[in-house]
């Protein structure tokens, strides 16, 4: 059996990642009911599948000592805890994380192995680059994206599917948390195919 694939990425309305603005973390607009939420998703057992890029940057916000663990959400440090697949030519082991892999060689094969391998779920959140490469091969059962009730039209950063193909998406599940934040489940399929 195959192990399914979830990209998960948050975003604003106007579709940015992230902001270069005074917004504070999740746009300033997660409420419990989402953090309840994330901290559910997170306790499920599944993989983390992330590139470097990403790794350092979770690295540097996560690393054990970095932040103390009370200034956290209490999801963070679960997806901290999730054995971590680092697809990396640059970075060594042994890495400053809990569970890390890291994997060097070809994107498209590490995750078709990975994916005939595994026996839990494979979810990777953020690795924009990463992920557009594996939607083109056609390798991502779902995009899970988190839309905050934000336009970033001027400090945005990071358009979430700046380098994807084309797509289309079929709508599998829809949730909206404290009553404005929407999490969209899609199953993509790459247009024309």
């Amino acid at each position: 059996m195959t192990a399914t694939y979830t990209f998960d990425v948050f975003s604003s309305l106007d579709g940015f990642g992230s902001h270069s603005g005074d917004w504070g973390g999740y746009w300033g607009k997660q409420g419990p009911e989402f953090l309840d939420h994330r901290f559910e998703v997170y306790g499920e057992d599944q993989r983390m599948f992330v590139g470097a890029t990403t790794f350092r940057a979770q690295l540097e916000m996560l690393a054990p000592g970095s932040v103390p663990p009370e200034a956290l959400d209490s999801w963070v440090p679960r997806m901290r805890d999730l054995p971590t697949v680092v697809v990396s030519s640059t970075l060594q082991a042994p890495l400053d994380w809990p569970d890390a892999t890291v994997v060097s060689g070809d994107l498209v094969d590490i995750l078709t192995r990975l994916k005939e391998e595994s026996d839990v779920p494979l979810r990777s959140h953020g690795s924009l680059s990463v992920n557009w490469a594996l939607l083109a091969a056609g390798l991502v059962d779902r995009i899970q994206v988190t839309v905050f009730p934000v336009v970033t039209g001027k400090t945005g950063v990071d358009r979430i599917f700046g380098g994807a193909p084309d797509l289309d998406l079929e709508l599998i599940e829809s949730r909206t948390y404290d009553g404005n934040t929407q999490e969209l489940t899609y199953r993509p399929t790459l247009h024309g195919s």
